[in-house]
């Protein structure tokens, strides 16, 4: 299974219809009932890294904390403009203790790179920190144990915008069971944050028809970021 580096050039050529809600294919993906979604913490100071990598890597909420090989904190740059959000570590991940290392992550690297972005420039976490048993779906009660992790990340990164990775993130992120096909194309908000929906690139390996869309939902995360960071 090969990884085809993403040129945007080739994709140019094809006649990229406008994105909308409507225009888009519905995905038959499974749903995801309602997350609880615990209270806001207070933000944290930028030294408070190093407590809240230990407070992650010691993190027994859940019961994932009995099966994981290590924790996945994320990894990139500390002061992003940019930070992607996946779903959960899979077994190269937990294996590495680095998000987005296995096959869909080189795939997501080829992305990036499309983008004219690198991760080194990018911050890269998931919704849990611990991988689920054979890859299953995420609780709701391991998503809810696991959010504040992510909410103290948030406010530590302070990115100028998320890209949600893949159907579980967004619904988890944006607490809606609403399928993919209705969250693309959209600017949604976190907190004060835009953020956009993408395809997973572990379904576009699956589903190699759907790159075509995956680029144009790049193509307007692109869009986004520059019409709210002109000058």
């Amino acid at each position: 299974m090969g990884i085809d580096a993403w040129v945007p050039r080739a994709i140019a050529q094809l006649e990229v219809p406008a994105i909308t809600a409507t225009s888009l294919s519905p995905v038959e993906m499974p749903e995801l009932v309602d997350l609880p979604q615990p209270p806001l913490i207070s933000p944290v100071s930028q030294d408070d890294w190093a407590l809240l990598e230990n407070d992650v890597a010691g993190c027994r909420l859940c019961g994932l904390c009995e099966t994981r090989t290590q924790t996945v904190f994320g990894s990139g740059n500390r002061q992003p403009e940019w930070l992607l959000i996946g779903e959960a570590p899979g077994q190269s991940e937990d294996q590495q203790g680095l998000p987005f290392v296995g096959t869909a992550g080189q795939l997501l690297t080829e992305m990036l790179r499309a983008c004219g972005l690198s991760r080194d420039e990018v911050f890269i976490t998931n919704i849990l920190k611990c991988r689920p048993p054979n890859n299953r779906d995420p609780k709701p009660e391991e998503q809810a144990q696991c959010h504040q992790h992510l909410q103290r990340q948030l406010a530590l990164l302070q990115p100028k915008i998320i890209l949600a990775v893949g159907r579980i993130a967004a619904q988890a992120l944006l607490n809606t069971d609403e399928p993919l096909a209705k969250l693309r194309g959209k600017v949604h908000q976190l907190g004060s944050t835009p953020l956009i929906v993408i395809y997973h690139p572990a379904y576009l390996l699956r589903s190699l028809t759907e790159k075509r869309k995956a680029w144009m939902d790049l193509q307007f995360a692109l869009q986004t970021y520059n019409n709210n960071n002109k000058g």
